[in-house]
Formats: structure tokens, sequence, C-alpha cells
């Protein structure tokens, strides 16, 4: 976003209320929704009552959340945001977008129908006509950022990520890029610490977040899994697990862990426990554009890391002796520790006074 850009989405911002639409009816699993609940830091519910301070009010209408059963008093506020009677409002797609120029004499997926005839409205509708007049556009979990599973090779529905159906140049009405929080599923501290940060935006209290060139909170995603791993020091000194029961570095049994952006080794998954590596689970790079294509199959050797294992391996063996020779030498104590009759620090009794 442009300088100028910036100022003028910070000018249209100072809600004192704001509604936040979600759709979950792209090829979805509802899993991002269900991840986002156990979020503790902050809570959604801490959010919708206004426990946190500095947020505007906030209306959530999300079908696994919301107090109505569904029909069309669950679809009001979405249609009122369709003839321009609800504003401002943050839509939030989960699942990934289907190509229904392809759908033969069908539809891929739809939410609602149509109240004068009857016809099923396809989420495809449904993003043409609300994310124009969005003010945020957000797209939660890697199937709605990027595809995901959904848009693997192979798949029938042609189906993309939110920015592929509207355009990596896409700016809402708060001139605001759509903004990515991938995850299969969304890690929830990250998906509800970037939706806070979009509401203090609204509120007038905070800039824009900022996101990398994928459109990822650069926060969150600027640092590579292995880099947050606490098995990130046995890479180093070429100490490689050679099964999964073992607490030392799994590239050598398919973690991707050196290459995908994701901070959740280091930030855990429910109250910072938990994280993939960090339970013995190699990372199959769900966070990044290129999944699941890129990184299958999961279970082998990541390429280059039979190449890098071999070129870290004599200086990993190295560090590793030395360090071991530096261990034993700063596990014991000082010889002038003891109870002897006579003094051996080292002390210089010219010094005393």
């Amino acid at each position: 976003m442009t300088t100028q850009a910036a100022r003028t989405a910070e000018r249209r911002a100072g809600f004192d209320e704001i509604t936040i639409l979600w759709i979950s009816e792209g090829m979805s699993c509802d899993g991002d929704t269900v991840a986002m609940t156990a979020s503790g830091q902050p809570a959604i519910e801490d959010v919708v009552t206004g426990l946190i301070p500095g947020l505007p009010k906030v209306n959530l209408h999300n079908k696994v959340l919301s107090p109505t059963v569904g029909g069309e008093e669950f679809l009001a506020p979405f249609r009122a945001a369709v003839r321009g009677d609800l504003s401002p409002y943050i839509l939030v797609i989960e699942g990934s977008i289907p190509n229904e120029k392809i759908n033969g004499d069908g539809y891929w997926t739809s939410f609602g129908n149509d109240p004068d005839t009857g016809e099923p409205l396809t989420l495809n509708w449904w993003i043409d006509a609300l994310a124009p007049g969005a003010w945020a556009v957000v797209a939660a979990g890697t199937c709605a950022t990027y595809g995901g599973i959904h848009a693997m090779a192979g798949n029938p529905t042609g189906c993309m990520g939110l920015a592929d159906y509207l355009g990596w140049d896409f700016r809402s009405a708060g001139r605001l890029p759509i903004v990515n929080v991938p995850g299969c599923p969304i890690q929830p501290e990250n998906f509800m610490e970037t939706l806070t940060w979009l509401l203090y935006h609204a509120a007038g209290a905070a800039p824009p977040p900022p996101l990398d060139d994928k459109l990822r909170p650069t926060w969150l995603f600027g640092k590579t899994v292995h880099e947050g791993c606490d098995r990130g020091s046995y890479y180093e000194q070429a100490d490689f697990a050679k099964d999964y029961n073992s607490p030392k570095c799994q590239v050598k049994v398919g973690c991707w862990g050196p290459v995908v952006n994701c901070n959740v080794p280091k930030r855990g998954w429910m109250s910072a426990v938990g994280g993939c590596p960090n339970v013995g689970g190699i990372c199959i790079a769900c966070t990044m554009p290129g999944f699941p294509d890129k990184f299958m199959p999961f279970m082998d050797q990541p390429p280059g890391a039979s190449l890098s294992g071999v070129l870290i391996k004599p200086y990993g063996a190295f560090i590793r002796r030395m360090r071991g020779i530096t261990n034993r030498t700063v596990n014991k104590e000082p010889r002038w520790h003891h109870n002897r009759e006579e003094l051996t620090t080292g002390f210089d009794p010219r010094y005393r006074p």
C-alpha cells in the first residue's frame, strides 16, 4: 500500500461499531472457525463482548458461532450488506474458491438461495457482491488464502485462493489489500491477533497491518519454522532423527521446516503448547502458497535435505565434539572451591585495604 493510500485508509477509519460477515461456504471443513475458538490472546468471546479496550463494538455473524439457528434470520445481515444497508463490515472468507465458470449445469458450493427465483446463490456470487463494499477482506486458512487441499493438481473444481479470484491487487473499501492468514487450520492466536489489529485500525487506533508479498502478516510469517524450532540446534550439529520418536532434527524424515514461513513451533498451538515439530510431527508446509502439491510426498526427505545433510555433516560433527569438550569443562567447579587451610583463588593481598 502506498503512503497516500495508507493515510486515506486511516482517515476513513474511526468506527465505533463494525460487523464481521464470516462465510465458510467455500470448499471448507469449518476447521478454521473451530481452531479460532481456541484462541486465548485474545479470545473471540472477549472481542465480541467488548472486553478488549479500544476496539469498536463487534457484531459477528458466523454460522458455527451464531445465536440464530440459520435460514433467513441468519442471512439477514449478509443480504443487508449486499443492498448497501449495512456498513462498515469486514468480510471473512473460509474455504477454497471454486471456479463456477466450469460447473456445467450445476454449482460447486452455495450460501442461501435467491429470494426471487429460489435458486442457490454461489459463494462466488456473494464474494462479487460483498467484497467491493467491505471495509476489509480477510482470507482465513490456507484453503481461502491459496486454495489448499481442494486446489491441488487433478481437482475438478478449478479451486483457487481468494486473491486469485479477486486479483492480487484488489483493494477493499478501506483501501486495504486482502489479508491472508494461512494455516491448515489457522493457528488460533495468529488469526485473532490479525483480526484484532484490523479492528484497532478500524477504530483509528492503529495503522494497517504490515503484509508481505503473499499478503501474510509479516510479524507472524516473516520467519521460518526452522528459525523458531526447538530442534534447530540439532540440525546445526548434523544430528538428525531417524524416526519420529527422536527429539532431534526431523529434516531427514520429511520435515520442510527450514523453508516454510510459519511461527507455530515458537508460538505453540493452544496456550503456547504444541505446534507440529514440538510434538514430533514434521512440518508439511501447510501455510505455504504451494501447499500441498510442491511438498508431496510428505514423508520423504525434502529436496536438498540430502545435500545439506552431507555438507553440514563434517562441520556439525566437529562442532558437536568441541561443544562436548567444553560442556565437560564447564560442568566442573573451579579448583579453588575447597575447604582446605589455604586460599587458592588467586587473590592478591596487595589490593587489601
